[in-house]
Formats: C-alpha cells, sequence, structure tokens
C-alpha cells in the first residue's frame, strides 16, 4: 500500500443517531468480547478508507494501527474523536459529507443490531423470525418506503473488474437511470460503483431529484470494499446471510456482471431460492450481462449451471451480451410485472414479504476448515438444496480471500479443504481455474494464491 497520510479530528451527526443512551455507549467504548469498539472501529476505518487500492482487510487494519475512536456524550448530543483517520476523508479538515452519513449509519446499525440480540422479540431459530429479523434491520435504517412503486434493481459483480467491463456497467446503469430505476449495489468499488455512476448521470437527466442509491455490506467484507461515495444510504447487516437476504428482501430485480467468487456465490444464493418449489410462479427479473470481452465468462458460468444444477435453473435468468440498452428494457419490464404480481397478490412493493427463503439459506456459515470440509457437495440433492452448500464453498473462498478472519485462518491451517462427487467437483474446478485466469480472485497485476484446495 502506498505510505497512508492521518489525520486528528472531531465530528458530530447530522440527522442521523445524535444521541445514544449511557449503556450504548459504553458498549460502544468497550474493548474485548462483549465489547463492540473492535467492530466499529473496523467498520469506521473501511468508510473513511474509501478509494484505497487494496482489496485485503488484513492489510487495511495494519496500515492504520493507531486509528482509534473516542466516543463522547455532551449536553446537545454525541461528538466523536478521530485519533490517526485516513485523511482523504477530509478536505481542508472537514470531513466529506457522504464520509460523515455513513460514519453514523455504521454506528446506527452497529448499536440497534446489538440491541436486537438482547430483544425477546427476535427469533434467530426460525425462517419467519429471521425473515423479521432482516426487515426490522432495515426498516431501523430507513430504507423502507412505502407507497413507493418498485423501482430498485440490485446489481452484483466484482470489485475488481478490468477498464472495459467497468465503462459497461456505467453504461447499463445509464441505460437504467434513464428508465427512473434506482440502483442497489454492495456498496463498494468496480460494479458497485459503475452503475451508480450511470445511473445518477441519467437521473440528471430526467431531473430526478429524490435518486436512492443503497449499498448493502456486512462487517467481515466492508474493509476490502469500502463504500464509494455515490451511495447515498447505508446498511450494515450482521453477516453475509442478512445481507443477502436484505438484498432479495428490497430489490425488485437483479443485474449480474463479471466477478469472482464472491459474485458466484450471490448468483448461487439466488438461484437456490428460485429453484424452491414455493417461488416457482413468482416473477424475478435476473439478467447476467457484460461487454463483448465477458462472453467467456457468462459461457463457463453458464456451462457450470448446467453440469452442477441442471437445465431448470438456467431458465431462470437471462443473459445479455454487450447491450445496455436491452438489459434496461427487460429490467423495467420486469418490475411492471413485479409491481402487477403484488399488487394481485397483496405483496408490498418495499419489502418482497412471498419469497420463500429456507433455512439453508438464511442460517449463518461459519468458514472454519471443518465446516467447509464437512460440506455436501453432492450431485443426488435437490437442486435448491446443493445450490446452498455450492453457495457457502463460495463464501469460504470469499473469506480466505479477502476476509481479516479467513485470511488469518489460511495462514495458520493451510488451504481449505473442498470436497465433493466428481461430476460436481470437475465444473467447480473449471470455473475457478478459468476466475484464476482471468484474474477475477484479486485485484490485476497481484499474484493469486489459491486458500482453496479441490479434493480430486
Amino acid at each position: 500500500m502506498k505510505e497512508v497520510q492521518k489525520i486528528n479530528a472531531s465530528v458530530t451527526p447530522k440527522g442521523s443517531l445524535e444521541i445514544l443512551s449511557q449503556i450504548e455507549v459504553e458498549k460502544l467504548k468497550k474493548v474485548g468480547e462483549n465489547g463492540l469498539y473492535a467492530l466499529f472501529r473496523q467498520c469506521a476505518l473501511a468508510i473513511l478508507n474509501t478509494g484505497s487500492d487494496s482489496d485485503n482487510a488484513k492489510d487495511i487494519m495494519e496500515a492504520y494501527p493507531d486509528f482509534e475512536i473516542e466516543i463522547i456524550q455532551q449536553d446537545r448530543g454525541m461528538r466523536l474523536n478521530l485519533i490517526n483517520a485516513p485523511a482523504n476523508a477530509f478536505v481542508d479538515g472537514v470531513m466529506i459529507a457522504s464520509s460523515r452519513e455513513m460514519l453514523f449509519s455504521a454506528m446506527r446499525d452497529i448499536v440497534y443490531s446489538e440491541a436486537e440480540k438482547r430483544s425477546t422479540r427476535i427469533d434467530l431459530n426460525s425462517s419467519a423470525g429471521i425473515t423479521d429479523h432482516v426487515f426490522h434491520l432495515l426498516r431501523n435504517a430507513d430504507v423502507l418506503n412505502a407507497g413507493e412503486p418498485p423501482n430498485m434493481v440490485v446489481c452484483w459483480g466484482g470489485h475488481s473488474i478490468p477498464e472495459e467491463e467497468y465503462q459497461y456497467t456505467k453504461e447499463v446503469g445509464h441505460s437504467m437511470g434513464l428508465r427512473g430505476l434506482d440502483i442497489c449495489t454492495g456498496c463498494g468499488p468496480g460494479v458497485m460503483k459503475g452503475p451508480m455512476k450511470g445511473a445518477t448521470i441519467a437521473h440528471a437527466k430526467q431531473k430526478i431529484t429524490n435518486s436512492r442509491f443503497l449499498g448493502l455490506t456486512e462487517p467481515g467484507i466492508i474493509a476490502a470494499e469500502a463504500p464509494n461515495p455515490i451511495v447515498n444510504e447505508l446498511v450494515i447487516l450482521p453477516d453475509i446471510e442478512k445481507r443477502l437476504e436484505a438484498f432479495v428482501r428490497v430489490g425488485h430485480g437483479i443485474t449480474i456482471f463479471p466477478g469472482g467468487a464472491g459474485t458466484a456465490e450471490e448468483f448461487l444464493y439466488l438461484l437456490g431460492i428460485l429453484l424452491a418449489p414455493e417461488n416457482k410462479e413468482l416473477p424475478f427479473p435476473l439478467v447476467l450481462t457484460g461487454p463483448k470481452c465477458a462472453e467467456e465468462y457468462f459461457r463457463v458460468l453458464h456451462d457450470f449451471i448446467n453440469d452442477t444444477l441442471g437445465f431448470e435453473a438456467q431458465q431462470k435468468y437471462k443473459i445479455v451480451i454487450d447491450d445496455p440498452e436491452q438489459v434496461a428494457q427487460i429490467m423495467a419490464q420486469g418490475v411492471k410485472d413485479v409491481m402487477a404480481y403484488r399488487i394481485e397478490h397483496h405483496d408490498a412493493f418495499y419489502f418482497n414479504w412471498m419469497l420463500k427463503i429456507h433455512e439453508d439459506f438464511q442460517k449463518p456459515f461459519e468458514p472454519t476448515h471443518e465446516n467447509v470440509a464437512a460440506l455436501n457437495l453432492s450431485s443426488n440433492l435437490p437442486a435448491h438444496e446443493l445450490a446452498a452448500n455450492l453457495r457457502r464453498a463460495f463464501s469460504a473462498i470469499v473469506a480466505g480471500n479477502v476476509k481479516e478472519s479467513g485470511i488469518r485462518a489460511i495462514e495458520k491451517h493451510g488451504p481449505y479443504k473442498i470436497d465433493g462427487d466428481q461430476s460436481i467437483m470437475k465444473p467447480l474446478d473449471k470455473l475457478l481455474c478459468g476466475f484464476v485466469e482471468q484474474q477475477r480472485m484479486k485485484l490485476p497485476g497481484t499474484q493469486y494464491i489459491p486458500c482453496y484446495e479441490l479434493i480430486k
């Protein structure tokens, strides 16, 4: 990493979480197992480090070992003293407005998630209870707007992509923005920024003044995918499963661009849900798209789905190559179909209650070496169950690639061992090798050392 510039500063919230209780402050200050300080520090550092050229959470944390946060209660609210903070989050000593908003959004979500854990209302042992928890997390963040028509398109894809692919994401975002569609992403760089940037220009052309650029992340990934400055609504969910459920509950359609293991994880998650018998008739527009240079990427991915989940899974999505207008038209029409379906079935526009998500997709998966080795990757499983386990395998690869805890686990115990039927392992190996060859596992120009080993 480049030599870092640091600054000391004092900031106060504006319009969000302006006061905290004494217990909440003590929790945020406390270091150790029962405290929230380490979590808040990690999320804050990621937000203040927007624009970093590193995708390694461990490197980012180690670049600012002396970064500290003092939480000060005062008569008229609260104040944060930032010590040795990244200087690029400030202009002439004043924090950039978007960074300031996201910093206190992080505090809001961390405080609320902790309070929810102690609530007798919350039930994380049932599918309905987990969905209710996700709903309350999103409602507390004020991102569920009743009465507004469906227009939120989720965009998934890689945080580190070639320039040609990045420009294409902007073109797609522009085409969708001209049709009045808002954008939701994982809030980081690359595919998570491009569609928002394109839609920003399109919304300006259409005189849309209430644009929504929603970013959904989670503590384990935020340091590697620091929020981009276009995000105007940020939500930090407690774990990857809550984050993924939030995407499909608030989104009215999903566009997937080229990516790596994280994109494959998201794709398998959604396919597994759509393959569940309860969701067979539910409209959910899903488009895979990229420029001409990405055609091979989608061919290999399409073949992988055929070889593992079968023909029915392939029918759940469309592949569009090098045609932003067609992608936007499919999404716009798909959103209209979603609206008609929800009106007919009296479902909310702002939260997809009718979508059935099985507990296999909701229970947090801890990517330990033991859990990864125990994954059941059998061709005898129903397609939606196999998708759930494949998703977990890719979740482990993401952890080993970019999450601080995963990187340290690999350093200590070696690569994850992934085993399964040869009919599954062979196409999985082909897909992962393709990701490595196309430099979709790490930033371009950096050598990739696999954090996994396939048992053949």
